[in-house]
């Protein structure tokens, strides 16, 4: 049998309290913050990241997982399956790389194959979807190469830098996905 959530350079794992003091570094990096939240980009204290872990861990239609490094162990993003149905199959996914030094080496790639393996044939959901931000071009080229389709937009949905931005909404059904 295959090993599951682990793959060639990560595996996702559980979130750990010393993964707290990354989380905080990343909150405190607002080009990150543009890019995953359409909150207002304010850093976040140890307290405030322990009690979204604490929400997380604590839901029966979330699972959080950490990235991680495979030879160091070091935690390097953060993916979520969020709202999960299981009685309709569906799910939210989203994906952050935390550190921008680790943007652009084909982790985010990795780590989400790992999750689309994961909720299609372990969890056996139906379909995932996601949103992104129009600017945040490398997830848009990321999400589309592993075959997610755009189902729409929320037009004009963020206010950054004195402009409006839509946020597009995408989905992948388990008969979409190439690894099923």
């Amino acid at each position: 049998m295959r090993e599951l959530l682990k793959g060639n350079k990560l595996k996702l794992t559980y979130l750990r309290d010393e993964d707290i003091e990354a989380f905080t570094h990343w909150y405190e990096d607002t080009k990150f913050l543009r890019l995953y939240s359409s909150e207002p980009s304010i850093p976040k204290s140890p307290t405030e990241i322990t009690k979204i872990f604490d929400e997380v861990k604590n839901s029966p239609t979330s699972i959080g997982l950490a990235i991680r490094d495979i030879l160091s162990n070091e935690i390097i993003g953060y993916l979520e399956l969020d709202g999960i149905s299981y009685n309709n199959g569906t799910s939210w996914i989203s994906i952050a790389i935390g550190d921008s030094k680790n943007w652009g080496k084909g982790y985010g790639t990795e780590a989400m194959n790992l999750a689309l393996d994961f909720a299609f044939n372990e969890l056996n959901l139906h379909k995932l979807q996601l949103t992104v931000f129009e600017y945040n071009l490398a997830a848009i080229r990321l999400y589309e190469n592993l075959g997610f389709k755009r189902e729409g937009s929320y037009r004009d949905y963020i206010y950054r830098d004195s402009k409006r931005f839509d946020m597009y909404l995408y989905g992948m059904l388990k008969s979409e996905y190439a690894n099923v």
